[in-house]
């Protein structure tokens, strides 16, 4: 049996059963599912991805999305999941279900990904606060098991030791891959042996970091480790990922190498908008939904497209409302936008006319877009 959601776009689910439920911390739990043969192809992912799984809470279906912390060649399925309330959705999933119990899950997704190059020398860094962990992990696992010559260095962000979460997999793989991986942990709510890893992961954290860890490189005298970052991954609350993705592009990261993925709605867009547009008023704007078509006037072109039919109340799918979750793809059939930032659709997408609604600012005087495309 499958259902089948529309998220923004049209999601299969399949039903799932529990096979390993484990509380990590006072507010985080791990969910380990079992999958069966016939499911094996439909739930194939990528490092990074991630599932969404719906379930009930106070008598209404919930769908939430959990980054996998499980990597590929694992052949497992596996969620690392914050509670953040002792009433929200999260906290029933925790309460009310168990191992041998069936949720429906979907399959994977999300654009959190890297291209392997085994055959590659790479320098990847990564930033992660809280349980922006979980999608990381799935990468380190997989870069260790496939790309032997890779490495990789972690900064990870927490309150205290107490919220550190999967502290032991980290440390394992630390040990195990020593000269490959370096981790450092920083709690911006527990005193450190030394100041140096006390506080927030900012940008002035990460001068500090240039400078003190990322210097001197084994491999090239005449460079430092940081001249040599071919990615950047980054994941976490939102405020966050906007100060170190305009600090890692500062310091010579270019956009196309910073990824990062968001846990919460965010409004802010992720790097300053640099350009100017031609003021366009009263804006012709034809779309369509889940099979139904909408017209409506846009008094201008100050704000970016999504934002302006929210405002109108219009139902339209989102998550993020920065350019990466991907749920307000859409294709323009007519018109003509300026897309700001693009952390999601790829080359082709672009070609095929398809834009995110979030990051588009209208240059026409009538657009016309299409949200249903699968």
């Amino acid at each position: 049996m499958e259902q089948q959601i529309y998220k923004g776009k049209l999601i299969q689910f399949h039903p799932l059963k529990i096979a390993k439920k484990e509380e990590l911390t006072k507010n985080t739990f791990s969910l380990e599912f079992e999958i069966p043969g016939n499911l094996k192809d439909n739930f194939k992912f990528e490092a990074g991805q991630y599932v969404s799984v719906k379930f009930q809470s106070q008598g209404k279906e919930v769908i939430n999305d959990y980054s996998m912390t499980s990597a590929p060649y694992e052949g497992k399925i596996s969620l690392g999941i914050k509670v953040n309330s002792p009433d929200g959705a999260t906290s029933q999933l925790f309460q009310n279900y168990n191992t041998g119990d069936e949720l429906l899950v979907s399959e994977p997704g999300g654009r959190f990904t890297l291209v392997s190059k085994p055959s590659e020398f790479r320098t990847i860094v990564a930033f992660a606060a809280g349980i922006g962990i979980t999608p990381i992990l799935s990468h380190f696992k997989n870069i260790l098991h496939t790309e032997p010559r890779t490495r990789l260095f972690l900064f990870f962000g927490n309150k205290s030791s107490e919220d550190l979460v999967y502290r032991d997999q980290l440390d394992n793989l630390a040990r195990t891959c020593g000269d490959r991986l370096q981790i450092f942990y920083f709690f911006s709510q527990e005193k450190t042996g030394d100041q140096f890893f006390y506080g927030r992961l900012d940008e002035k954290k990460l001068n500090l970091i240039i400078n003190q860890i990322l210097h001197l490189d084994d491999t090239d005298e005449e460079s430092t480790i940081w001249d040599a970052v071919d990615e950047v991954l980054i994941c976490g609350k939102g405020e966050m990922i906007k100060t170190l993705a305009n600090a890692c592009y500062h310091h010579g990261i270019p956009k196309k190498n910073i990824h990062f993925e968001l846990f919460e709605e965010f409004n802010d867009d992720i790097y300053p908008v640099e350009k100017e547009f031609p003021l366009i008023e009263n804006i012709e704007v034809e779309f369509t939904m889940l099979g139904k078509n909408y017209t409506t006037i846009l008094p201008d072109n100050r704000d970016k497209i999504l934002q302006q039919l929210l405002i109108q109340k219009f139902p339209v799918p989102y998550s993020c409302k920065s350019g990466i979750c991907g749920s307000c793809e859409c294709s323009l059939e007519k018109g003509e936008v300026e897309l700001l930032e693009n952390e999601y659709l790829t080359e082709k997408e672009e070609a095929q006319g398809h834009i995110l609604a979030c990051m588009s600012i209208v240059k026409s005087q009538k657009i016309k877009l299409n949200f249903d495309l699968s």
